[in-house]
């Protein structure tokens, strides 16, 4: 299929039409419904946005998305249409308005495809759902897409939509993307309007695009946030990342990892000095305590936001959901409290931290895609909880709110996808991007030559 850029291109030089793209992105949608990407997909509304998109071309009023497909994560309101966010609790809830940033979307021309499968309520990392079922990893049908934007991460893997929005608390956006072997942007916090959104913690929670490549990351960044990317990029005339000073932990981001994602990472530190980039060890202040604060506002904040639900329905949870939920009245205003100090006290450490450096580069994960419903992960004889696991390296960042995105780093012997993480300061998204096309230009191609193709996930 088509990257944004060229469906943009061919609209505009008529070699085809948004009705006629969108038509065939149903069939994909369609036809690969047992990768279960989707929980609804939105046919007759996808053709009468692609319409309105075919009018607008002609009128020369095209959006920056005019008929590009896209899919929402379903926590993410949609007039009109049912948004379960992953549950059946919520099976027949039908908003009345659209959540704000589908309404900038909308203005600017993208076509919903669908509402992507999820992780119940946002509450996990697998993508395991007991009720619409698990999405599957279009690079083995077997294992896990990540979660909890696992859905969304599908449809864009598979060629279903041009990109997908998702929600990330403590990776959500970022696990799923490595997983599947993409782009995942978590930008920086508050950045996105989350205004008709079911959200697990207002503390923690982010908006953010996943994409199969840099060029439509830069688009996807444009349209939600109405700044200019695309231009700089498609203009820039840097080929190499020479001076740009990069962080490298020597603390905790390399603790306890599997041998082939941490090789993959040293490669990738190694091509990023091989473009000029200078390393820098750093050490990231506090970065153990990110797990233990994100969740105790994770699971305090769900509380309040699930009260009404789990009074009325709590044994209409899934276990683990369940689970959580109930362990949230335990938490006293006394832990809360001193989390949220504690959650700004690291911020500003981190905050000063990435005033040195230009970006920081870690794992975006510990460890590759598991099977479905393996609840565990066994790294150097030692087990740890799979959620515990996935979220280790991704959720300090959602606890500092600074913009981070995962991104491919290669394939293991497996192949399997490989993700790194970079962050950087507030709302410097634009440098992540910059960074991200340069290597991308340089090392991507032959990964993006073995992505599954049809004969793969038929």
């Amino acid at each position: 299929m088509f990257l944004i850029k060229e469906l943009l291109e061919g609209y505009a030089g008529k070699k085809f039409s948004p009705v006629e793209i969108t038509r065939q992105y149903l069939d994909r949608a369609n036809e690969y419904s047992h990768l279960n990407a989707f929980i609804t997909i939105t046919e007759e509304i996808a053709l009468q946005q692609a319409k309105i998109a075919e009018k607008r071309w002609m009128l020369g009023e095209a959006g920056r998305l005019e008929g590009i497909p896209v899919s929402y994560k379903d926590n993410i309101h949609t007039k009109g249409v049912p948004t379960t966010s992953g549950s059946i609790i919520d099976r027949e809830f039908v908003p009345n308005k659209n959540a704000k940033l589908v309404e900038n979307l909308n203005r600017e021309g993208a076509v919903m495809i669908g509402k992507a499968n999820m992780h119940e309520f946002a509450f996990g990392i697998t993508n395991n759902n007991p009720f619409y079922g698990p999405s599957r990893n279009p690079w083995n049908l077997e294992l896990i897409s990540g979660g909890s934007s696992g859905g969304g991460a599908v449809s864009v893997a598979a060629d279903l939509v041009s990109a997908s929005i998702g929600t990330d608390t403590g990776g959500s956006v970022r696990i799923p993307a490595s997983c599947c072997g993409l782009f995942g942007l978590k930008p920086t916090h508050g950045l996105l309007d989350s205004n008709g959104v079911t959200l697990i913690s207002w503390n923690l929670d982010h908006l953010g695009p996943i994409t199969r490549n840099v060029s439509d990351l830069a688009i996807m960044v444009e349209a939600l946030t109405g700044k200019n990317v695309t231009t700089n990029l498609l203009n820039s005339q840097i080929t190499n990342l020479r001076g740009l000073k990069v962080g490298v932990p020597i603390n905790y981001f390399t603790d306890h990892i599997e041998d082939e994602v941490l090789h993959l990472f040293k490669r990738t530190l190694q091509q990023f000095e091989e473009l000029g980039a200078v390393l820098i060890d750093v050490e990231v202040p506090y970065a153990e305590e990110a797990l233990p604060l994100t969740f105790t506002l994770a699971a305090a904040e769900a509380g309040f936001v699930h009260k009404e639900r789990m009074a009325l329905h709590i044994d209409r949870y899934g276990q683990d959901v369940r689970h959580v939920l109930e362990s949230s009245s335990s938490i006293s205003a006394v832990d809360y409290i001193e989390a949220l100090q504690r959650k700004q006290e690291i911020t500003k450490a981190c905050d000063e931290l990435l005033e040195k450096i230009d970006v920081l580069i870690t794992p975006a994960l510990p460890a590759l895609p598991k099977p479905i419903g393996q609840e565990e992960v066994i790294i150097n004889g030692q087990s740890e909880p799979i959620f515990n696991c996935m979220i280790r390296y991704t959720s300090y960042f959602n606890l500092t709110g600074h913009p981070a995105l995962s991104l491919p780093a290669g394939l293991t012997n497996s192949k399997l996808p490989v993700g790194v993480q970079i962050v950087a300061g507030k709302r410097k998204e634009k440098q992540l991007i910059e960074a991200a096309k340069v290597y991308e230009e340089h090392y991507l191609d032959e990964f993006y030559q073995q992505r599954p193709h049809k004969s793969l996930i038929l």
